[in-house]
């Protein structure tokens, strides 16, 4: 930046402007001379944080002239636009404890948070959306912030966090739900949903459509979510894949140019060993379109919307919505539904773009009535008449759009969506007659704008001027010409007098949908359902041809431009106009049959057995250079067909799986080279043929996440004959179906799975389930909950039965889930059985008590007791014998993981001092800072815990709970995070032979074989 001599373009303006410097705390003085008397005085006065005002004059003047809510409710609305918004969540109705959730909701928490209500609008303080189906939804009289920092709710809380990241709730604003419930979602539909992230949606259509199917089978459907950022794409993965779905695939791609997948019929060719049979187009029975919008209906979750608002916004999103909305329907089957959607309250992002998404359709696509469907649900018809604001300038007709601003303001804005040359009027001038303006289809009437007289002859000289002009194609001259002309524009009460009518649409947009905060406590939405009735057959957009030649200087039409011009206009100018992207898959299809004789109608790929239709290289359709890399996405791994039949068989032999479940064609990794596959994923039959025919047609779609992970390769010392073990994720599809490697458990010895993640056989309260699990082969198994006392034999497994991945070593069964999927699987166990969590010694003596003072071990230690946590504090100053001292980092691995071997600490010296200790009972001690052990003083205040010395390792011998606290308390007295041990040393920390124990991945990882990319 030159030494700081530069200065940014927002600072350059400010200066320019002499606007005061608000990056500074005081723009003349950074701090407080320290010999200035009453200097701290001074230094407190500045600036500190403040809640975000919650108005904004410009808000309120547009929405009361749009006419959004009655002028006698205004203040209802307004005032509850202000206040926090409740929050809401979704029980997973596809999950396996959805039913033990609800019932804790009404049984324990609508019961226990009662006298927690303040709110006076709100007399209860959780309950049900009336109207979502089955009780699945709830409404919270409590803000995000509340729930954060009140204490009483603290419990309540941790279950809502705990559920949501394990999958079995999704926390999201209620009116956000309401989309997918208007598209009428089948388990045999193929679904798109155009702007994807951050999931809460996909994640909701993905439990409709399993919900209506039975446990252990996939639907017939699929979800293809998108999102044109890599990014969004990473949170859209991690949100999605607690649904643990083969129905899913995640692309990445601009909405607005999502490719079309089209084979022309016999010109693909099946790879090798499958048929030739599958889908030869991608089409989608459900399209959900939830654009990119300025998100003004936010403003109770996002306040500081109320700071950036200007009606510049929706000016610059409407062109990007209509292009994503037209691509939808192109995508969409005839019979079909789409849903398009804001959490706007901007008619110009609303109704307009509704009504030039039918205007273009020529009746090919319908507006629906669903005023029948969810009755309970509270909305308000959408509008049929409104104003454009550009500039300060209230406009009611195209005509009044000064021609330096056209390629801003654009026909489709206006409820007419006529252009000047369709009203056979001249632009800029006055309209002598009424009259009544129908489009060519007849399926619109407007009553266009009626000027009485021409009281503003200023106005009329100076737009006469500019329309007698050419305007210059250099940007300083047309700047000033515009700053000219703005200078003179009519001011909104002069236009309003001017003016006896406005623009009506003649669609039927009062089936339009929008949601008001003050009706049932929400947030605001817009929704608009659409059937596709027949091919699309586009009708040419109305932009007027005048604004082309101008748009290269739309940018800068003004020296100074107010926040809302620079906004719509910065929007807009990312957008291009590409009406040839609006065309139906079948319209395509036609074009290109016409231009097979040409070079770049179709083209070959190099391995002849792929073929691959383009369109000139047109934006959203593949191209010759695309084809030239063989539709290969850059930074992104190819989705390969596992075909492996020696590792595939290896599966199906160890496992015993049933022939019943497919996994020929059904397999796919991100890595073409078998021997160095990491994860093997499932999908399901309709995935398959959509993967098919991408490769097919030259891997026109970006994909970035496809599938169920179901095996992960596991290197174990034991010696396998199974290089795969199963993942926690694909357990519940391919339970029903296995054989082999499968125990079944009482509840007393799942429960202490769960606790203590490690048993050895001899220590099982069944000693008959010890017996059955020592028989094992070592590696991967299944260890199935047991309920009552049915045997074995009675016990039915199905996807709904309580079942975890383990793996049996030489001496013991570990478990193979994360410490939170195991916390919230015991305590969802507890509220199934009414039992508390079970103590191991209340049912029989294990060789490693945590509770108990004689201690039995096979290692052969030479003393019979061990200490008590309890005694140790007392006892530790005079032990001089079985001590170690132990540097911060080692200390913490300790607590975290309770079992290190000897030459994975940190410290090598203190790996050495153990393992020289004598077997059995031992103590580790806190070394603080860089003190050596000799200058240690051990006292009772000092930090330490009780461990035991095994033959190869130091266990801890504290319980989980009390591990957890002394960690936080480290953390806090250090100023420390808790340290991954993969941070300082790699370990080979394996329980009897397990190189990765625990089923755990970053949060937002796309995964890949090649690279992974982690944010």
């Amino acid at each position: 930046m030159g030494g700081g001599q530069k200065r940014g373009r927002t600072q350059r303006r400010h200066f320019k402007q002499s606007r005061e410097n608000v990056w500074k705390l005081n723009p003349k003085k950074t701090r407080p001379d320290a010999d200035e008397p009453d200097a701290d005085a001074k230094a407190d006065a500045n600036p500190k944080w403040e809640p975000f005002a919650t108005q904004n004059p410009g808000f309120d003047e547009y929405y009361k002239e749009q006419g959004i809510v009655p002028e006698d409710e205004w203040d209802d609305f307004i005032s509850l636009l202000r206040k926090p918004l409740p929050a809401a969540f979704r029980i997973n109705a596809s999950g396996q404890f959805f039913q033990d959730i609800r019932s804790q909701l009404e049984n324990d928490f609508m019961k226990s948070l009662q006298a927690e209500v303040t709110d006076d609008y709100e007399a209860e303080a959780i309950r049900p959306l009336s109207w979502y189906p089955g009780s699945i939804a709830w409404h919270l009289n409590f803000s995000r912030m509340q729930l954060r920092k009140n204490q009483a709710l603290e419990r309540f809380h941790e279950f809502l966090k705990q559920e949501n990241e394990i999958g079995n709730i999704t926390r999201q604003e209620a009116v956000s739900m309401v989309p997918p419930l208007f598209l009428d979602v089948l388990p045999d539909h193929h679904i798109l949903d155009m702007c994807a992230a951050p999931g809460s949606k996909t994640f909701q259509l993905l439990e409709i459509m399993h919900q209506s199917i039975g446990p252990g089978v996939l639907p017939n459907g699929l979800v293809i979510a998108n999102d044109v950022d890599v990014q969004r794409c990473n949170l859209l993965i991690h949100q999605t894949k607690r649904m643990s779905t083969a129905n899913l695939i995640v692309t990445n791609h601009e909405a607005q140019h999502f490719p079309s997948c089209s084979l022309k019929k016999g010109q693909g060719v099946a790879s090798e060993g499958q048929e030739e049979h599958g889908i030869h187009t991608l089409e989608f029975d459900r399209v959900l379109c939830d654009v990119p919008c300025s998100g003004d209906g936010t403003l109770r979750k996002a306040p500081d919307i109320w700071r950036k608002w200007n009606a510049g916004m929706g000016n610059g999103l409407h062109r990007l919505q209509v292009e994503i909305a037209m691509r939808g329907l192109a995508l969409l089957k005839v019979g079909g539904r789409m849903v398009y959607s804001t959490c706007s309250l901007n008619p110009i992002e609303n109704e307009a773009v509704v009504a030039e998404v039918l205007r273009r359709s020529g009746g090919s696509v319908e507006l629906l009535d669903v005023s029948n469907e969810l009755p309970e649900l509270v909305r308000r018809p959408g509008l049929n008449t409104w104003k454009v604001r550009d500039r300060g300038v209230w406009l009611t007709s195209y005509k009044d759009v000064p021609l330096y601003r056209r390629s801003v303001i654009l026909p489709s804005m206006f409820p007419s969506g006529q252009s000047c040359q369709e009203n056979h009027t001249l632009c800029n001038d006055v309209q002598k007659d009424v009259k009544i303006v129908g489009n060519n289809l007849g399926e619109e009437t407007v009553v266009v704008v009626i000027e009485q007289d021409q009281t503003n002859t200023e106005h009329q000289n100076s737009s006469d001027d500019l329309s007698s002009n050419t305007i210059p194609l250099d940007t300083v001259k047309a700047a000033a010409m515009a700053n000219e002309v703005s200078k003179k524009s009519i001011p909104p009460e002069e236009l309003d007098k001017n003016s006896i009518a406005m623009e009506v649409s003649g669609f039927p947009l009062h089936y339009c949908m929008r949601i008001v905060p003050h009706d049932q406590n929400s947030g605001a939405f817009f929704i608009a359902v659409l059937q596709k009735m027949a091919p699309l057959h586009v009708v040419p957009e109305n932009h007027a041809s005048e604004p082309a030649k101008f748009s290269q200087v739309s940018e800068n039409t003004s020296e100074n431009p107010e926040d809302e011009n620079e906004a719509e206009e910065r929007i807009s100018g990312q957008v291009s106009i590409q009406a040839e992207e609006n065309t139906d898959t079948n319209v395509l299809e036609e074009q290109l049959k016409s231009n097979l004789s040409t070079k770049n109608a179709c083209s070959t790929a190099n391995n002849k057995e792929e073929v691959v239709k383009c369109d000139g290289g047109k934006s959203g359709h593949m191209g010759i250079k695309d084809v030239e890399r063989k539709g290969k996405w850059r930074g992104v791994d190819p989705v390969v067909f596992f075909t492996d039949e020696k590792t595939i068989n290896s599966i199906l032999s160890f496992y015993g799986i049933n022939d019943a479940f497919p996994l020929y064609g059904h397999l796919v990794t991100r890595n073409s080279d078998a021997n160095h596959v990491k994860r093997i994923y499932y999908i399901s039959n309709s995935v398959q043929e959509v993967l098919q025919l991408n490769d097919q047609v030259g891997q026109r779609l970006k994909i970035t996440s496809l599938g169920l992970k179901i095996f992960e390769r596991q290197t174990s010392k034991d010696g396998s004959t199974c290089a795969f073990r199963l993942s926690s994720e694909g357990l519940p599809l391919l339970l029903p179906y296995i054989s082999k490697q499968i125990l079944f458990a009482s509840l007393a010895d799942f429960q202490h799975l769960l606790q203590y993640r490690t048993i050895k056989f001899p220590d099982f309260v069944d000693s008959k389930f010890g017996e059955e699990a020592s028989d094992l082969v070592p590696g991967c198994c299944v260890v199935v909950l047991r309920e009552g006392n049915r045997s074995t034999d009675s016990t039915a497994v199905d996807a709904s039965t309580v079942a975890i991945v383990c793996w049996k070593g030489k001496t013991n069964i570990s478990i193979m889930v994360s410490p939170l999927d195991g916390k919230e699987l015991l305590e969802r166990l507890a509220f199934r059985f009414g039992i508390k969590s079970i103590s191991l010694e209340e049912n029989k003596k294990s060789n490693m008590e945590i509770e108990g003072e004689r201690q039995t071990s096979k290692d052969g230690s030479t003393c019979a007791f061990r200490l008590s946590s309890e005694g140790l504090p007392l006892l530790l100053p005079y032990i001089s014998k079985q001590i170690l001292f132990a540097s911060l980092a080692d200390f913490q691995h300790l607590l975290q993981y309770r079992t290190i071997k000897f030459p994975d600490f940190v410290d090598s010296k203190f790996g050495e001092e153990a393992s020289d200790l004598v077997l059995g009972c031992c103590v580790v001690v806190l070394r603080e800072g860089n003190r050596s052990t000799d200058s240690t003083a051990v006292d009772a205040s000092t930090v330490a815990i009780v461990c035991w010395k095994g033959k190869t390792n130091i266990s801890i011998m504290v319980s989980p709970l009390d591990g957890k606290e002394l960690l936080e308390r480290l953390a806090f007295r250090f100023g420390i995070k808790s340290i991954s041990l993969e941070e300082n040393k790699k370990s080979n920390m394996e329980i009897e032979g397990v190189s990765n124990l625990e089923d755990v991945e970053p949060i937002a990882t796309i995964e890949t074989d090649n690279q992974e990319i982690e944010h």
